[in-house]
Formats: structure tokens, C-alpha cells, sequence
């Protein structure tokens, strides 16, 4: 069983801070099978992961149903500070829950209770998350979830029990009874003051939420002293059951503007235009590679190491935009959590910083699009390895829930010995982030009008299958030279006209597979829900169409170019009447 003396966490004024009080206590019964836990990690953890409460309740049927309490309270409370700052509380606790549940599980197909759940690894769950000024819940079972708001106790939470009679009744969901689990999950916007209290059945069903709201009321500064006086109130009124309470208050909620990145902003003052031979910051500038209205490049070497390395600079007209700066300092966040050798390495920092800029790995090669341009006729084959490694690329940022959102042919980068690879973070969404605030969440497309997704336009947000349609609109450029909808589908603003812009075919002349313009026509759909369902199924389809395609026959003309089609028509038809007219 978890400890439960009092906590009161205090930070600086910008941070989240609550105020706890725990409970527990085995009751009438031989042992406590009930486990709880709360983890408040330091900064900056803190603001990238926030505050994990969980409280599970073992069954009394199970002699060994204790085990899976604390299993499932330790798991999360470990686990979860383990997952990847880019994940979603969702997806970091719902991975962690999957796992303990299939371990469970299997500990109990494993023992002499194999055909009897009931006796198994089993307990029932909940789960608060406090992450800047959002609270994730998770729930399984009959442990309960309430917010004390303005003197009003809520549920939060339901409970997953079957009724068959008076007075019996049976859990349908709860940890470790089989091998695929469902948790119900919901996202609360906090307020402070916000009480939030967690409790086992042996609690709630012996106290009224009266009483509790009063009892909380009365010691509302020793919140401790409030959750054993509720439980001693539960005994007292005949609880028979194992008894745990825990009581989170919302004391002071972060401002979203002084986070990690704001702090930055606030402190390095951005740097002068650097020029050839310049010593800057420890860097030697040997050239500039790239410069435009949004940030300048630079070839340096870094004076300690001699490592060849890229300086990228924000823009001198927009050092005074904060929202720019922001996007800037986050890419070189995105490029050192990323590992994949078809993704930017960014460069660990080895002393101070006093200007802001990014520095990341020296990629001798071109863009795509250069490379492009000196080779106007790509093999099949060729295309296919440059495709799937940008696949691959896509694949690293996806498993962190991070989407590129502007991925075209300048934004990737092929050496000498023929490697592809992923630059420029700029538009770059990451999930994790977007729980912190909702800066990222709405805005202005940040990608390239030519490569983005359609439901971009439609003021819709991206998915995987966004980065899908940039992907297929690359390989359809590297195989013909053009694009699929040539400049329609930047200006195709309503689903209706996406819907009516004809696909081009891949041009006939060249030595094409024939089913290749299905896969392309599928991979950018303007529909997003009928495209691949993610790069690496796409770049797979280019090598292995499926029996579908392969025994399919040649579309006719009128439908895989209509425009020809009645060109040809026309042409045909005023040949025979100069034909006729010739007789006369």
C-alpha cells in the first residue's frame, strides 16, 4: 500500500501547484488490496509531463488481486515519466496501461486460476494526469473520480458493473481480464481551486457526497486530516470493504507564456548577420549555405572539436516576432528527440549559448529538388529507395505523434552516397506540446502550398495520412516531372472542388507499370480516408500492388483523360464533315 502522509507541493508562481491529501486503511477486512500513489517530479518534467495521481482496487475473490494493485499504481507512476515528452498524455498512459493489463493477464493464464478471472491478477483503476491547466482522466472499473467545483461534488467518472439482481452484481471491465483493454478517458480544462478526489467503493458507497463536501470544507488546510475523517466516518457508518481516499487541490495553474521555450526567447538576444571567417559563439563561419526572409544558414566549424556543422539564424525581420521565434527554438527541440539516419541529427550543445540560434549535423549533399533537376528521368527503382527512406524518416516522427507538415522536395536532403533525409521543423506539430498550450492547434498553413494536404485548405487538422499526400505528390513529381493537379488543388478551397479535380495520369511514354497511377491516385486522394493509411503502407504499394491491380485492364480513355478523350472526338467528328462537305 502506497504512504499516504500529507503533501503539499509548492513551485515558483509559474508553475502548477496542488495541494494533497491521502488515505488508506484496511477496514474489517484480513488485508489491504487497495493501492494508491501520486509522483510531482521536478521541472522540467514538471511542465512536459505534469502530475500523475492513480488509484487502483483489488477484488475479493483474488488472493493475489494486491499484486495487481500495485502493480498497476508503481507501472504508471514509473512508466508514464519514462514515455517520450512528444506523446500525449493519452498516448503515454494508454501504452503504459496496455502493457501492465497484457501482463496481468498473462500472469494469470499462467497460474491455477487460468479459467477463473476472478481469481486472477485483477484490480480496477483510475488515473488522474494534471498537465498545465488540462486534467486527463483514465478509468476502468468501479473506482470513482469526482471534482469538487463552486461546492459541488461531480462524478467524473461511471461505473463498469453489471447489475443482475438486488444487491449482486459484477465487473465488466477491469485490468488484467483480458488480453485487449478499453479505458475511458476524458480531458478537463482546470480551474484553481479545483478539488479533485479519488476513492475505492469502500468509501463513496458509506459516505455521503454531503458529508465529504463538508468534512473537505472544514479542514481545507489540512487536506490529510479531511481524507482520514472521511474514511473514519466510512467505518463508522459499516463499510466492510478496504477504504482508500485521495484529495488533490488545484492551488496555482502555469501561465502558458513563461514555459522552457518563453524563458529562452526572453534571455538570448538574437544574433547580428554573420559573415565569412567570423568567429561566432565559438563557431568559425566558413560560408553562408542559404538565405531567405525566414532565416539565414551558415557553414561553421566549431573551434573546440573542428566539427563541420550548420548555424541557422532567425530572420533580422522577424526577430520581434514571438510566434516565429517560438517555431524556430522548436526545431532544434524536435531534431534531438528524433533518432532515425533519415532524419536531421541536431548538434548536443558543449557550452553556453549567447545568441539564439539552432546548430545541427553538416549534410554534404542537395535538396531533392536540385537533385531533381539533375535527373530529369528516374528509374522506377531509384524512386522507390529514395521513397522509402523518406517513408522511414515520416515513420520516426510519427511514433512520437509529431507530423512534419511540410514535406516537399527543398525540405529533403540526399547525400553523395544516396541517403535521404528529413529538414526543416518549422511547421512541424507535436502532440505533447499542444497539451501544454494551443498555439499549434489553430493557425495559418505553415507548408507549401503544392505539397499540402487538401483537408489543410478546408481549415481541418493533419494526420498521417496529411503526410500520405505530400509523400505521393513527391513520388509523382520524381517519376513525371509535374504535379498530379497541377496548381488546382492550392486554390480548391470546398470539398465539392476537390472532389471535381481530375487526377493526371503519369505520362504513357515511359515504361510505367500500368496499376502505378492507381497507387498514386489512391496515396492523394483529395479524400483523406481513402488514401494509404500511413507512408510506410504506401511506399510498400509501390513495390506490391496487390493481385487487384495487377490483373486489372487499362482504364479506357474517357477515364483516364476525359479532356483527350473529347479533343479527339472533336477532331474525329470535324474530319468527317469536310469529308461529307468534300463529296458535295
Amino acid at each position: 500500500m502506497a504512504a499516504s502522509a500529507e503533501s503539499l507541493w509548492q513551485g515558483t508562481k509559474s508553475q502548477l501547484q496542488v495541494s494533497v491529501g491521502q488515505c488508506s486503511d484496511k477496514g474489517r477486512k484480513p488485508r489491504n488490496q487497495d493501492f494508491h500513489g501520486l509522483c510531482v517530479p521536478l521541472e522540467p518534467q514538471l511542465g512536459s509531463k505534469g502530475i500523475a495521481i492513480a488509484l487502483a482496487d483489488g477484488i475479493s475473490s483474488s488472493d493475489v488481486s494486491h499484486i495487481a494493485s500495485e502493480t498497476a499504481v508503481a507501472a504508471l507512476l514509473s512508466d508514464y515519466f519514462s514515455t517520450s515528452e512528444a506523446w500525449s498524455v493519452k498516448t503515454s498512459v494508454t501504452r503504459v496501461l496496455s502493457a501492465t493489463n497484457a501482463w496481468l493477464h498473462a500472469q494469470t493464464r499462467r497460474g491455477q486460476h487460468r479459467y477463473d478471472m476472478d481469481r486472477g491478477y485483477v484490480c480496477t483503476f483510475s488515473a488522474l494526469v494534471l498537465k498545465s491547466t488540462t486534467a486527463h482522466l483514465f478509468h476502468v472499473g468501479d473506482t470513482r473520480i469526482y471534482r469538487l467545483r463552486d461546492g459541488a461534488l461531480e462524478p467524473l467518472t461511471r461505473d463498469h458493473r453489471v447489475w443482475v439482481g438486488e444487491g449482486k452484481s459484477y465487473l465488466s471491465r477491469a485490468l488484467g481480464t483480458g488480453p485487449q483493454l478499453e479505458v475511458d478517458y476524458q480531458a478537463l480544462a482546470l480551474e484553481r481551486g479545483d478539488l479533485f478526489l479519488l476513492a475505492t467503493d469502500g468509501v463513496y458507497e458509506f459516505v455521503d457526497a454531503r458529508v465529504m463536501v463538508d468534512c473537505i470544507a472544514e479542514h481545507s488546510d489540512e487536506l490529510q486530516v479531511a481524507a482520514r475523517h472521511i474514511l473514519d466516518r466510512a467505518l463508522a457508518n459499516g463499510s466492510d470493504d478496504n477504504l482508500t481516499l485521495q484529495l488533490v487541490r488545484i492551488d496555482s495553474l502555469p501561465r502558458a507564456e513563461v514555459d522552457d521555450l518563453q524563458h529562452k526567447l526572453g534571455e538570448l538576444p538574437c544574433p547580428p548577420v554573420l559573415e565569412a571567417r567570423m568567429l561566432f559563439d565559438g563557431y568559425r563561419i566558413l560560408r553562408p549555405l542559404h538565405v531567405s526572409a525566414r532565416s539565414h544558414v551558415y557553414l561553421a566549424s566549431d573551434e573546440d572539436s573542428g566539427a563541420t556543422v550548420v548555424l541557422k539564424t532567425p530572420s533580422q525581420d522577424l526577430q520581434h516576432d514571438a510566434a516565429y521565434l517560438e517555431r524556430f527554438l522548436m526545431e532544434e527541440w524536435i531534431a534531438r528527440r528524433i533518432d532515425s539516419p533519415h532524419v536531421l541529427k541536431a548538434c548536443a550543445p558543449t557550452r553556453k549559448r549567447n545568441f539564439l540560434y539552432a546548430v545541427c549535423e553538416f549534410i554534404e549533399g542537395q535538396t531533392l529538388a536540385q537533385w531533381m533537376i539533375d535527373h530529369p528521368r528516374l528509374e522506377l527503382e531509384t524512386v522507390r529507395r529514395v521513397v522509402e527512406q523518406i517513408a522511414r524518416g515520416l515513420r520516426a516522427f510519427h511514433r512520437l505523434e509529431m507530423l512534419h507538415q511540410d514535406l516537399r522536395p527543398a525540405n529533403l536532403m540526399i547525400d553523395s552516397s544516396g541517403t535521404v533525409k528529413i529538414i526543416d521543423f518549422g511547421a512541424t506539430r507535436v502532440a505533447g506540446l499542444q497539451e501544454i498550450d494551443g498555439r499549434q492547434v489553430d493557425g495559418p498553413i505553415l507548408g507549401t502550398a503544392q505539397y499540402s494536404a487538401p483537408e489543410y485548405w478546408l481549415g481541418e487538422p493533419g494526420t498521417v495520412r496529411s503526410e500520405v499526400f505530400s509523400l505521393a505528390v513527391i513520388t509523382y513529381q520524381l517519376l513525371s516531372g509535374r504535379l498530379p493537379y497541377g496548381a488546382g488543388m492550392a486554390r480548391a478551397r470546398t470539398r465539392a472542388a476537390q472532389a471535381r479535380l481530375p487526377y493526371r495520369p503519369l505520362a504513357q511514354g515511359r515504361e510505367l507499370p500500368l496499376w502505378l497511377d492507381d497507387v498514386l491516385r489512391k496515396a492523394c486522394h483529395p479524400d483523406p480516408r481513402k488514401r494509404h493509411e500511413d507512408p510506410d503502407e504506401f511506399a510498400h504499394a509501390l513495390r506490391h500492388p496487390g493481385a487487384a491491380l495487377l490483373g486489372r485492364r487499362p482504364l479506357p480513355l474517357l477515364e483516364r483523360n476525359p479532356l483527350l478523350f473529347w479533343q479527339l472526338s472533336c477532331l474525329l467528328l470535324a474530319l468527317m464533315l469536310v469529308l461529307l462537305l468534300a463529296r458535295q
